[in-house]
């Protein structure tokens, strides 16, 4: 009786897929060079993203302001830079939250079954039955407008699909004969789950967190244009789209800018995560 092994290709076999795939390296090399530019963009900034002049308000790209300026004269490719921190930042820690309690539930639910899986999965079911947008602006509401408040807000949106996506995992490899044979060995439910469960399990759940990100991307976007989210005078490309809205016609550049920084962010992180699927396939395998 042998453990079940995650399918690996070899380094080689990943290399070659990611450089002869361009949408894949287009998505890797997009998606870490947002990540990089929203953690250096405090001190790459051109202008203060805060400072307001009413002399240079309203003006279209230009060589001082490359992506023009807003209704109170700030500059918009500097609130771009600093609102991919916040974005990014709510972007990347909800869906990790998201996975540190559902993953353990659903491994809990399919490892022991019986009364223990009933009541994490109709607690699962109840918040999945709420769309996740739904959700996450009730849950918003209920703590108030923060950062904070929005980080948690997605990740509970989030939590009901990782606590499914582990629990259906766990319960295919209950029943292998290596589990059996850790069981008889005298090894506790909690240390199989974390020495043999978990690891054959993260495979998926990888795939899921990348993808997911880009979910919780758009969601903090709907939050903070809902006011939900990350508190004016700290950008973010979301609350840039809500005050951009208010003079679409005479000043499109922050709505237009932000969301487009949204669209590439979300299609960046979705490749990601479409690559990471095709790399764990077992037809990867060499």
């Amino acid at each position: 009786m042998s453990e079940i092994v995650l399918p690996r290709a070899s380094h080689a076999a990943w290399f070659s897929y990611v450089t002869s795939n361009r949408s894949t390296s287009a998505g890797i090399v997009l998606s870490i060079l947002l990540v990089v530019l929203a953690l250096i963009s405090p001190w790459v900034v051109p202008h203060d993203p805060l400072e307001q002049s009413f002399i240079v308000a309203n003006q279209g790209p230009s060589s001082d302001y490359w992506f023009g300026t807003d209704s109170f004269g700030r500059d918009v490719f500097s609130r771009v830079l600093l609102g991919a921190r916040v974005s990014l930042s709510i972007g990347i820690l909800a869906p990790v939250l998201a996975a540190a309690g559902g993953v353990w539930l659903g491994m809990l639910a399919g490892y022991f079954g019986g009364w223990t899986d009933r009541l994490i999965s109709r607690f699962a079911d109840l918040l999945m039955s709420f769309p996740s947008l739904l959700l996450g602006v009730m849950v918003a509401a209920a703590l108030g407008p923060s950062f904070r408040s929005a980080v948690i807000a997605i990740a509970v949106a989030l939590f009901p699909r990782f606590v499914r996506l582990a629990r259906s995992s766990t319960q295919v490899l209950r029943q292998e004969p290596f589990i059996e044979a850790s069981i008889v060995a005298g090894r506790g439910p909690l240390s199989i789950m974390q020495r043999h469960v978990l690891p054959n399990i993260a495979g998926p759940l990888v795939v899921a967190l990348s993808l997911w990100i880009a979910t919780a991307i758009r969601l903090e976007a709907a939050l903070s244009f809902l006011g939900l989210g990350a508190q004016p005078p700290a950008p973010s490309w979301g609350n840039m789209i809500r005050d951009g809205m208010s003079d679409l016609v005479g000043d499109p550049w922050p709505a237009a800018f932000a969301g487009a920084a949204i669209t590439f962010a979300v299609l960046a992180f979705n490749m990601v995560g479409d690559a990471l699927r095709d790399m764990l396939d077992p037809e990867m395998e060499t």
